[in-house]
């Protein structure tokens, strides 16, 4: 794996040629040249609302801290990486399309990886990290199911959920993210025919369902990212609606409590949010696969600020899928376009 050191400010970058090896354009030809005219490339960050989430103002290349992966099948590279979680000891799981997952150390050394089950048919597209029972929850997208794994990649075949496309209890269409709840209770999402989601027990077991596919409180198009926070009312990332669905399902029957965003590109309005975490200081991160940014609300649906632009300079995104925050409240963001990771640090 190649690693180097940067210059003070400079993010660490790994799985990437070093600067001496990196193409640049002829009509600027240094390396060095190229370096100083990245610093100038800033992020852009709107005016803050409110108190917190606003990234170091400086420019991209002090804001990322951290760059993992370019593309390749090797360690520590990825195709198109789309689902990202963080487990224990802030170790950083990420699966790409090539149905690779890849366990990355706090410092973006690669530690291990194994690879899905099964792919033919289509690759996970959502990951989450279970605290409780200290697993790895994948959604196998295109075969319908959930599947549970330890830390070192141990499938536990005895604890997967689903695996038969259908409409009816126990059975899914494409599934997409799972989350658990502080009450142990266990959240799924589906999309396609049916735009669903499902609450199971702590151990696994179908317990109710809600949704359908249209643009109305508690339905749905494509639900692709979940959270639960500390109430637990749950988040939804509604992506092909331009939205964020939050919803209290701690009784028997579900209840919209808000709807934020709207399709647009202004701060404020969404474009695909394909990921969504929860911060402190009652703040909300969303990931937006159409604007190529990020965006940090509040949990009132006030705009805090926005960072990110189209292209392949750090601190710029292509596509961003999963967004996921560790122990410190670093952000990782899954660069998917250009087949990386990208860590940023908040204030």
């Amino acid at each position: 794996m190649d690693a180097w050191p940067f210059p003070k400010g400079e993010p660490m970058m790994i799985g990437m040629a070093p600067p001496s090896t990196r193409s640049s354009t002829s009509s600027d030809p240094s390396p060095a040249a190229s370096l100083d005219r990245r610093r100038f490339l800033a992020i852009s960050v709107a005016a803050s609302l409110g108190s917190g989430c606003i990234l170091r103002p400086r420019t991209d290349r002090e804001t990322v801290d951290l760059i993992i992966g370019q593309r390749g099948m090797a360690d520590g590279r990825f195709q198109k990486p789309r689902a990202l979680t963080i487990g224990t000891n802030d170790d950083v799981y990420v699966i790409d399309k090539t149905a690779r997952i890849q366990v990355f150390d706090p410092n973006g050394s690669f530690l291990r990886g194994w690879a899905a089950p099964d792919a033919a048919n289509g690759k996970p597209t959502g990951a989450s990290f279970d605290p409780v029972t200290n697993t790895l929850m994948v959604a196998d997208t295109h075969y319908f199911r959930f599947l549970f794994y330890t830390p070192e990649g141990e499938l536990l075949e005895d604890r997967t959920i689903g695996g038969v496309n259908g409409p009816e209890p126990g059975q899914f269409g494409w599934v997409t993210d799972s989350v658990r709840a502080p009450n142990g209770l266990l959240y799924l999402a589906e999309y396609g025919e049916y735009d669903r989601i499902y609450k199971y027990s702590a151990d696994g077991q179908y317990i109710d369902r809600f949704g359908e596919n249209g643009d109305g409180p508690l339905q749905f198009s494509r639900p692709q990212s979940l959270a639960v926070d500390d109430d637990g009312l749950l988040w939804i990332a509604d992506s092909c609606n331009h939205r964020i669905q939050v919803v209290d399902w701690r009784e028997d029957k579900p209840r919209s409590v808000a709807i934020y965003g709207s399709q647009g590109s202004d701060v404020g309005q969404l474009k695909f949010p394909y990921g969504l975490t929860l911060l402190s200081k009652q703040r909300v991160l969303v990931s937006e696969f159409g604007n190529h940014r990020v965006q940090c609300w509040s949990r009132t649906g006030e705009p805090i600020s926005s960072w990110g632009s189209v292209g392949k300079e750090p601190g710029q995104l292509n596509q961003p899928w999963a967004v996921a925050v560790d122990s410190k409240e670093r952000v990782y963001v899954v660069d998917s376009g250009n087949n990386r990771i990208q860590r940023f640090m908040l204030t």
